[in-house]
């Protein structure tokens, strides 16, 4: 299994130490052809007018949202899950435009605000996730097609629509790789159909 890591900036080696840590292959992703032959790809955490503006000079943004809507399980982190996003409130700085979710950008304040706590997420077992919020984002609002994993406080903060996961915090940044393990078995099934000639 590969899993492509979006390498234009933000933290790129932490997740790739997850992802070979749980015996993944991972490649980074710097241009078009990068996306080839890989079976899920990862957009981690960084600053989202930037990286967005960087997708658009290293022409990334059609092919990336091209490969998301053929059904490639794509996991965004912090800015991966605004890049994800078809509405940014009061913005209009580039994203991929995937997930049916409005967000709110640097939601919790600035950097010195950022902070750490344990959560509960059902659908990674009973024992509490720690999650690491960095000028952290969150969903406003979610289509019903899109299923709501963790929110807090009325604030969306790990959602998932078909092959499209995304999460508010950095769960590259803890030990617990389960949310990692997580979207490896969304790759694995998705794999699964392509092997037998099938759409996402």
């Amino acid at each position: 299994m590969k899993i492509g890591i979006l390498a234009l900036q933000g933290a790129v080696r932490e997740h790739r130490s997850v992802l070979q840590k749980l015996g993944a292959e991972t490649k980074d992703i710097l241009n078009p052809e990068d996306l080839q032959k890989i079976d899920g790809l990862i957009l981690p955490g960084g600053e989202s007018t930037a990286c967005g503006k960087l997708l658009v000079r290293y022409n990334l943004i059609e092919p990336i949202a091209e490969a998301g809507r053929s059904g490639l399980p794509i996991f965004g982190t912090c800015t991966g899950l605004i890049l994800l996003a078809k509405h940014i409130n009061n913005s209009s700085q580039y994203r991929l435009g995937l997930m049916d979710v409005r967000v709110e950008r640097n939601a919790f304040g600035r950097q010195i605000d950022s902070f750490e706590t344990d959560m509960s997420i059902p659908v990674l077992g009973d024992k509490p996730f720690h999650t690491v919020f960095i000028r952290a984002p969150y969903i406003v609002q979610a289509d019903s097609n899109v299923e709501i994993l963790l929110e807090y406080d009325g604030k969306i903060l790990l959602a998932e629509q078909n092959n499209l996961l995304a999460a508010a915090f950095h769960p590259e940044l803890t030990k617990d790789t389960r949310l990692h393990e997580y979207f490896l078995r969304k790759v694995k099934s998705a794999k699964k159909y392509l092997e037998r000639g099938r759409d996402f």
